[in-house]
């Protein structure tokens, strides 16, 4: 995912990745797009309250998050790339 992201290559957007969002340490972010991207593994599958906590933590600070599974990014990283796309696009 990485090195998808990396370089502004997704519509020219600038990712950082291991960010902390104090409490929290989210896997993506766009500052200019205000963008979370969270890749999520399978032991979320049990986390879904404790996910979402976090994201609605994130979201009053005037972020927005996508998440996807680890699967998604696996099986259909252009799709994924996409939407990630798509979310920065609509913040510009």
């Amino acid at each position: 995912m990485w090195r998808a992201i990396r370089s502004n290559q997704v519509f020219g957007a600038k990712f950082k990745r291991q960010v902390p969002v104090s409490p929290y340490i989210v896997d993506f972010y766009c500052e200019e797009a205000n963008l979370i991207v969270e890749v999520d593994g399978g032991q979320h599958m049990e986390r879904i309250e404790e996910d979402e906590v976090r994201t609605q933590f994130l979201e009053r600070r005037g972020n927005r998050v996508a998440r996807f599974t680890n699967i998604d990014v696996l099986t259909n990283l252009e799709g994924v790339l996409e939407v990630i796309g798509q979310r920065v696009n609509e913040r510009r």
